[in-house]
Protein backbone atom coordinates (compact mmCIF):
# COMPACT_ATOMS: atom_id res chain seq x y z
CA UNK A 1 0.00 0.00 0.00
CA UNK A 2 1.17 3.24 -0.47
CA UNK A 3 0.25 7.22 0.53
CA UNK A 4 -0.94 8.61 -2.98
CA UNK A 5 -0.97 12.53 -2.68
CA UNK A 6 -4.74 13.93 -3.97
CA UNK A 7 -4.78 17.62 -3.39
CA UNK A 8 -1.71 19.78 -3.11
CA UNK A 9 -2.87 21.13 0.36
CA UNK A 10 -6.41 21.96 2.23
CA UNK A 11 -7.33 25.12 -0.21
CA UNK A 12 -7.39 22.90 -3.08
CA UNK A 13 -9.17 20.34 -1.38
CA UNK A 14 -11.64 23.13 -0.45
CA UNK A 15 -12.48 24.40 -3.54
CA UNK A 16 -12.59 21.21 -5.07
CA UNK A 17 -15.13 19.22 -2.67
CA UNK A 18 -17.83 21.07 -1.05
CA UNK A 19 -19.41 19.90 2.11
CA UNK A 20 -21.60 16.60 1.85
CA UNK A 21 -21.22 16.37 -1.73
CA UNK A 22 -19.66 13.10 -3.05
CA UNK A 23 -17.28 12.96 -6.10
CA UNK A 24 -15.42 10.51 -8.24
CA UNK A 25 -12.04 10.20 -7.42
CA UNK A 26 -9.54 7.66 -9.53
CA UNK A 27 -6.86 6.54 -8.29
CA UNK A 28 -4.59 4.14 -10.21
CA UNK A 29 -8.03 2.54 -11.77
CA UNK A 30 -9.63 2.30 -8.63
CA UNK A 31 -13.21 3.85 -8.62
CA UNK A 32 -13.28 5.79 -4.56
CA UNK A 33 -15.93 8.38 -3.48
CA UNK A 34 -14.41 11.07 -1.77
CA UNK A 35 -16.68 12.97 0.47
CA UNK A 36 -16.60 16.11 2.69
CA UNK A 37 -18.54 15.66 5.91
CA UNK A 38 -18.38 17.73 9.60
CA UNK A 39 -14.74 19.34 7.71
CA UNK A 40 -13.27 15.72 7.63
CA UNK A 41 -12.56 14.17 3.89
CA UNK A 42 -13.32 10.61 3.78
CA UNK A 43 -12.83 8.05 1.03
CA UNK A 44 -14.88 4.86 0.60
CA UNK A 45 -15.31 2.60 -2.43
CA UNK A 46 -17.33 4.05 -5.52
CA UNK A 47 -19.67 1.18 -6.15
CA UNK A 48 -22.69 0.13 -3.64
CA UNK A 49 -21.97 -3.60 -2.66
CA UNK A 50 -25.88 -4.14 -2.86
CA UNK A 51 -26.10 -3.81 -6.60
CA UNK A 52 -22.86 -1.78 -8.05
CA UNK A 53 -24.57 1.47 -7.93
CA UNK A 54 -22.04 4.75 -8.01
CA UNK A 55 -21.70 6.74 -4.63
CA UNK A 56 -20.72 9.33 -6.14
CA UNK A 57 -24.17 9.85 -7.85
CA UNK A 58 -25.52 9.27 -4.20
CA UNK A 59 -26.10 11.88 -1.10
CA UNK A 60 -25.12 12.64 2.06
CA UNK A 61 -27.17 12.53 4.87
CA UNK A 62 -26.70 14.26 8.30
CA UNK A 63 -25.36 10.86 10.24
CA UNK A 64 -22.37 10.77 7.28
CA UNK A 65 -23.58 7.97 5.46
CA UNK A 66 -23.43 8.04 1.40
CA UNK A 67 -26.99 7.03 0.26
CA UNK A 68 -26.74 4.77 -3.05
CA UNK A 69 -28.75 6.21 -5.61
CA UNK A 70 -30.26 3.39 -6.92
CA UNK A 71 -32.04 1.82 -3.88
CA UNK A 72 -31.04 4.37 -0.90
CA UNK A 73 -28.47 1.60 0.96
CA UNK A 74 -26.67 4.17 3.44
CA UNK A 75 -23.09 3.58 4.00
CA UNK A 76 -21.15 5.01 7.39
CA UNK A 77 -18.56 7.07 5.17
CA UNK A 78 -15.86 6.61 8.46
CA UNK A 79 -16.76 2.80 8.91
CA UNK A 80 -17.88 1.49 5.26
CA UNK A 81 -21.22 -0.53 7.19
CA UNK A 82 -24.68 -0.76 5.65
CA UNK A 83 -26.87 0.95 8.05
CA UNK A 84 -29.14 -2.08 8.06
CA UNK A 85 -27.31 -4.56 7.50
CA UNK A 86 -28.59 -5.94 3.68
CA UNK A 87 -25.29 -5.62 2.23
CA UNK A 88 -21.49 -6.04 2.72
CA UNK A 89 -19.68 -3.23 4.29
CA UNK A 90 -17.40 -0.58 1.67
CA UNK A 91 -14.13 -0.55 1.84
CA UNK A 92 -12.93 2.51 3.46
CA UNK A 93 -9.36 4.73 2.47
CA UNK A 94 -7.62 6.10 4.85
CA UNK A 95 -7.00 9.81 4.57
CA UNK A 96 -3.36 11.69 6.00
CA UNK A 97 -3.44 15.87 5.35
CA UNK A 98 0.08 17.31 5.87
CA UNK A 99 2.06 20.41 5.18
CA UNK A 100 2.95 18.42 1.92
CA UNK A 101 -0.53 17.90 1.15
CA UNK A 102 -3.53 15.76 1.53
CA UNK A 103 -3.26 11.90 1.13
CA UNK A 104 -5.13 8.36 0.32
CA UNK A 105 -3.66 5.42 1.42
CA UNK A 106 -4.30 2.46 -1.26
Amino acid sequence: MEWIRIFENSTQAEKALPENQPRLLMVRSKRICLAKHNGKILAVQNNCTHSGGSLNQGTINYLGEVVCPLHQYQFDLKTGHEANQRSSDLECFPIRESEEGIFILI
